[in-house]
């Protein structure tokens, strides 16, 4: 080790001892009994307080219970036996659920006069105690964080002179005004003010720097106001501070000059979630005491100064989520040093980084590597097998190939976390291949691992997370595999060719506190479908051979299972009337089966659910009236089943978050109720195939999302998350997807279905005109009306529709002329209004003469191209003036157009001045490419 990194390491050590108050607590046992007046006072504190979990039991006033000191979060002094600590923090009650306390906190505890160590947090109190919280002036330690509290910081925390550690991180809401109070704070060590409302605080740097003691500072998320930089504001800069946490404010490069002004003692930074530009400074190897430093979630551009491969005492460098676009091995080569005996943890993800993975040996003390989301390429080098300390290792979505074996992972006997995905790499290991490590976490989608299913993970016996999806495995699964369940947390196994049936797995519910989640999905899985463990949290077996009822659902409690996908099986029978037990689902998808009987009324009490799939099964009967209780529902297909009825009004009352809403291909009778016209969020509304009568409803432009763009969201989907001992991570993405009415075909839509902005309701025995409100629905890309008894004219402002790619108002009784504004319609691709009555000429000098004749058949009176029937008064196209000027000039068009006769028309109209050069490209390329 360098000798001058020594006294700093010294340092680091010394700012990480904090010195505690001398006490006795009730988990040691206290060696005199309580003060009777602070003993009355806690029971009065206690009094006032919910407490729904039983955290305060051991408090009472029985004989067995009289030491107070003794009691649960209570710490007496040793020698006077007065209380001088409560720490009533929340405790989990598995991963983020907690036990909290609720209610008001009395103003008993100025009773405990020795009090100096006050933990509130991660509870449920209301705003009483902010009355008398400035009078506990004994206070050295006060958190009262994660409470959210809805008044502002009270001011009368500057009379607490005493206190040396303050944390009020994420509990008050509101917009503070000034921190004047902390000017009293003079003893302050440590502040915590993460997630408060600071905007308005435009001193907030001058308040801070006054504060001469302070070590540890913690200002995430606080909409800080940038700062503007000052000789005058870095004078007074604590010389004492270590921890700096800026994360998430809008933070510009401004705010470096104020912390070279404590370079010598910062210790740890953090300045993620701002807005730095440029590239990193040089000026960073001035912190010669730096340990941490993360900027990612920036936008900082170039490489790595030189100067940072100098610092000694560098364990964390975090740069990902920004714009930098060096080639790694250059930049790696930046780091050779000082640093590269010192850095454990070097993380580069979500970048622009090009290049190869060279070797890094030389990084010795490596624990930490992530170059995940980058440009990467070539092959892994075997010399990673010689960080000996590399306890987790990301290269995920680059590009990188090759075989990746055995002696890549010879040394790395402490490798925990693993993430190969979304590479092109396959992995070739020896049949008896035993690594040395074990792993937690296992990611090797788009992985080659098969044919066969992969013999060594058994060795692999605390894995958490395993996801060898797509991975070309075509095996059974060995059935050593499910005796490692009851440790997995999650499992995705999807887009393989496994293939048997899966065993009872009910009985494997993971332990220490995680509820499994398992995709299966896209395989070849068959038999009855299996139990599962009554705690899991996600089920996809989608695109599987699966039969057999779905009764095993009702087996999983409902209050973890929050996603569950079945479709695209076998299944049969009636949907089981428990989903009153399944309160937690946030998406269940039935589709593709041939599940029959009618929807239960249960289905109603998914009051969290927000996509519900019946599509393509046998339901009958009338809508449940319970599912108007769905009130988070952003995405409802049934159809292709046999349900009947009117639709019903509640749908747009109550339903008003839907995007996507699928009634077709059912047996609804009645008209459409108005009521759908409150659902402003609707993006695509599929009304076809029924037997449904009546007028269109003239309100369609309340609409809102198909009137005028809004928050563009390409995907109709949901987050799902997985909980591993104590930490909520992501599962993945779950997106829907819809078959789609589309210029004639149905076709299915999945990561672009939330662009598409589609009225379709053909097929029913609609009457009345199109009304003129549908041409103000100016997003809307297709519209189709054909299959029915519409009449009337078709609305002569349908031009202002441009976007419109697909419309079919065949099958109808229309009249009149195509309206001449149809020539505005520049995206059309798909055009078909045969069947009608309409006459006139076909307008003129657009790309309507690209379409075949078939799109307007069976319309007698209708002339002009690209029908046969002349207008009067027209002239042969090809004998014009105009034309045989064309083909004397350039015999390469006479051929042109014997071989591409719809193409000369374009030409044609161009040269003519019928339509402009850019409309000409658009005519002449969508009949190929639309």
């Amino acid at each position: 080790m360098h000798k001058n990194c020594a006294p700093f390491i010294v340092l680091v050590l010394l700012l990480h001892i904090n010195p505690l108050p001398e006490f006795t607590t009730g988990v040691t046992g206290a060696k005199f009994r309580c003060i009777e007046r602070e003993r009355q006072a806690l029971l009065q504190f206690r009094e006032d307080l919910t407490d729904d979990y039983g955290v305060l039991s051991s408090w009472g006033s029985e004989e067995e219970k009289r030491d107070c000191c003794k009691w649960r979060g209570v710490g007496c002094d040793n020698i006077t036996g007065h209380v001088t600590l409560l720490d009533l923090h929340s405790l989990p009650v598995y991963e983020n659920q907690y036990m909290p306390l609720g209610g008001k906190v009395s103003d008993s505890l100025l009773e405990l006069q020795y009090l100096n160590y006050l933990d509130l947090s991660l509870n449920n109190f209301d705003d009483s105690m902010m009355n008398f919280i400035g009078s506990l002036t004994s206070l050295r330690y006060l958190n009262l964080s994660y409470n959210f509290f809805t008044v502002t910081i009270p001011y009368q925390l500057g009379n607490l002179s005493r206190l040396q550690s303050l944390d009020l991180s994420y509990s008050f809401d509101a917009s503070v005004e000034n921190l004047d109070w902390l000017s009293h704070l003079s003893s302050l060590e440590s502040l915590d003010l993460s997630g408060s409302n600071l905007s308005k605080v435009n001193d907030w740097l001058k308040v801070i720097t006054n504060l001469p003691r302070l070590k540890e500072l913690g200002l995430n998320q606080c909409s800080l106001p940038d700062i503007i930089p000052s000789p005058l504001s870095f004078v007074n800069s604590s010389k004492f501070l270590a921890v700096l946490h800026l994360s998430n404010n809008n933070l510009s490069s401004s705010i470096y000059p104020w912390m070279y002004n404590s370079s010598n003692s910062l210790v740890d930074l953090d300045l993620s979630g701002n807005q730095l530009k440029g590239s990193i400074p040089d000026a960073f190897r001035n912190m010669s005491a730096l340990t941490k430093l993360v900027l990612s979630g920036n936008q900082l551009e170039g490489g790595i100064p030189r100067s940072l491969g100098e610092m000694c005492s560098l364990h964390e460098l975090d740069l990902c989520h920004n714009l930098i676009s060096e080639e790694l091995s250059g930049l790696l080569q930046n780091l050779h040093g000082r640093t590269e005996s010192s850095l454990e943890v070097l993380r580069l993800c979500h970048n622009q980084l090009t290049g190869s993975l060279p070797d890094i040996a030389r990084f010795s003390s490596l624990r930490e590597l992530d170059i995940s989301y980058n440009r990467l390429s070539g092959r892994i080098p075997e010399s990673i097998g010689f960080l000996s300390k590399l306890e987790h290792f990301e290269v995920s979505f680059n590009s990188f190939q090759g075989v990746v074996s055995g002696e890549h992972f010879s040394n790395l006997s402490r490798l925990q976390n693993l993430d190969l995905s979304y590479n092109s790499l396959v992995l070739r290991f020896k049949s008896d291949w035993d690594p040395t490590f074990q792993l937690n976490t296992i990611r090797l989608s788009s992985c080659n691992l098969g044919p066969s299913f992969p013999k060594w993970l058994r060795t692999q016996r605390n894995v958490h997370f395993l996801d060898i999806s797509r991975a070309n495995i075509s095996d059974k699964i060995p059935n050593w595999f499910w005796n490692q369940l009851p440790s997995l947390s999650f499992l995705n196994l999807s887009h393989n060719s496994m293939t048997g049936t899966l065993p009872d797995l009910s009985s494997a519910n993971a332990v220490d506190g995680t509820f499994p989640g398992f995709d299966l999905s896209f395989n070849r899985f068959g038999g009855l479908l299996p139990a599962f463990p009554s705690m899991t949290s996600s089920l996809i077996l989608s695109n599987n051979l699966f039969s057999g009822p779905i009764s095993h659902i009702c087996n999983i409690a409902g209050e973890i299972l929050s996603f569950l996908d079945l479709s695209n099986n076998l299944l049969f029978g009636q949907l089981p009337n428990c989903f009153m037990n399944l309160t937690g689902l946030v998406v269940l998808n039935l589709a593709n089966n041939n599940l029959s009987g009618k929807i239960p009324s249960s289905v109603g009490s998914l009051f969290s659910l927000q996509t519900l799939s019946l599509y393509n099964n046998k339901l009958f009967g009338e809508l449940p009236v319970s599912l108007k209780n769905c009130s988070m529902l952003k995405f409802l297909d049934l159809g292709e089943n046999r349900l009947s009825g009117e639709i019903p009004a509640w749908i747009g009352e109550s339903l008003s978050s839907l995007m996507f809403l699928s009634l077709q291909s059912n047996e609804f009778i009645g008209s459409i109720p108005p009521h759908i016209c409150q659902l402003r969020n609707v993006r695509i509304l599929d009304l076809s195939l029924n037997n449904i009568t009546g007028a269109i409803p003239e309100c369609l432009n309340n609409l809102t999302a198909m009137v005028r763009r809004g928050k563009s969201e390409t995907v109709i989907g949901n987050p799902y998350w997985i909980k591993i001992l104590g930490a909520v991570l992501s599962g993945g993405y779950y997106i829907n997807k819809a078959l789609v009415g589309w210029k004639g075909r149905d076709y299915e839509y999945e990561r672009n279905l939330g662009l598409l902005r589609v009225i379709d309701f053909s097929g029913n025995n609609l009457s009345g005109e199109i009304p003129e409100e549908i041409t103000g629905l100016l997003e809307l890309v297709a519209l189709n009306l054909s299959g029915n008894n519409l009449t009337g004219v078709i609305p002569q402002r349908i031009g202002q529709l441009v976007l419109l790619e697909s419309l079919d108002l065949s099958r109808n009784q229309f009249h009149g002329a195509i309206p001449p504004t149809m020539a505005h319609l520049n995206f059309l691709s798909y055009l078909d209004v045969s069947y009608n009555n309409l006459s006139g000429k076909i307008p003129s000098c657009t790309q309507i003469q690209s379409f075949d004749a078939s799109a307007f058949s069976g319309n007698p009176a209708l002339c002009g191209l690209p029908v046969i029937r002349k207008c009067p008064g027209d002239v042969d196209a090809l004998q014009s003036p105009v034309m045989n000027d064309v083909f004397n000039d350039n015999e390469f068009n006479v051929w042109f157009y014997i071989w591409h006769g719809k193409w000369v028309l374009c030409i044609h109209l161009w040269i003519s001045g019928c339509i402009n050069a850019q409309s000409f490209l658009e005519t002449l390329l969508f009949p190929v490419f639309g």
